[in-house]
């Protein structure tokens, strides 16, 4: 029995030495533990990666919801299905036209908290139309194709540089080749009564955003009563600065109660 204790210890110190010693458990975060993490428009949950990535080394439980975007009443029960399977309070975090579907879907009472990436925060009775209904003067024109059989599109041959100027030029060309057409019925979809009016806030501002203003996203922010981070990026700020916003999402976590 000794020489197989020996043969054990001695086998699991070389795994260690080869960098092949079993891997240890994240440590329980801090706060809330789970996140679930809402796409906008145009893409799915797969741009999540480098965030989900982030969070679950860090020991935290992550969900993606794949919403299909067809109208915000189905994009909500998708939400709400994911926040209702988690084992306890839950961040909702909502990048571009998700944060239309967090803003509806965070009335769910295991929801303790909003992290809004760049992101529209509407107020009661708002949608995405109305948001845009009045742009910022002088900001870019997102190059939305005209809808087709109900359904909006970007235009591939300028989607990095609305959507995703800083991301890989190579992932860049893989999003806009694999959108996701955006039903025009979502748009229309308003808020019946936005959760950031009960529930505590977080916001990170794109600066170098050309689908959603920076000033845009400031009001809309600030309205919401929500706590600014703002950082260099592109409207794609999620794909492209993970552990930027992996870190706005942490410290709201840990600030909820």
């Amino acid at each position: 029995m000794n020489k197989f204790r020996t043969l054990l210890v001695s086998a699991a110190a070389l795994l260690a030495s080869a960098g092949l010693a079993p891997a240890q458990a994240a440590p329980a975060p801090q706060g809330i533990k789970n996140v679930v993490l809402v796409h906008g428009g145009f893409v799915d949950g797969a741009g999540w990666q480098g965030v989900y990535n982030i969070l679950k080394k860090d020991g935290y439980n992550v969900s993606i919801v794949q919403n299909p975007t067809l109208s915000l009443a189905d994009d909500v029960a998708v939400t709400q299905r994911a926040i209702d399977q988690a084992d306890g309070p839950v961040i909702l975090v909502g990048h571009s036209y998700g944060g239309v579907v967090v803003s509806e879907a965070g009335n769910n009472a295991k929801v303790k908290g909003l992290v809004y990436i760049a992101a529209f925060a509407p107020d009661k009775g708002e949608s995405v139309n109305t948001l845009i209904a009045n742009p910022v003067p002088g900001a870019p024109v997102p190059p939305i194709l005209p809808p087709k059989d109900g359904f909006l599109l970007l235009d591939r041959s300028k989607f990095a540089a609305s959507f995703a100027a800083d991301v890989d030029p190579a992932a860049a060309a893989f999003m806009a080749d694999s959108q996701v057409p955006w039903g025009v019925a979502a748009l229309t979809g308003a808020v019946t009564q936005p959760a950031w009016a009960a529930k505590p806030s977080w916001y990170l501002v794109a600066k170098d955003d050309r689908m959603i203003p920076p000033q845009a996203q400031r009001g809309m922010a600030q309205r919401a009563g929500s706590k600014v981070v703002e950082t260099a990026g592109s409207h794609a700020v999620y794909v492209s600065r993970p552990a930027v916003v992996a870190a706005l999402i942490e410290q709201a976590a840990r600030a909820v109660k």
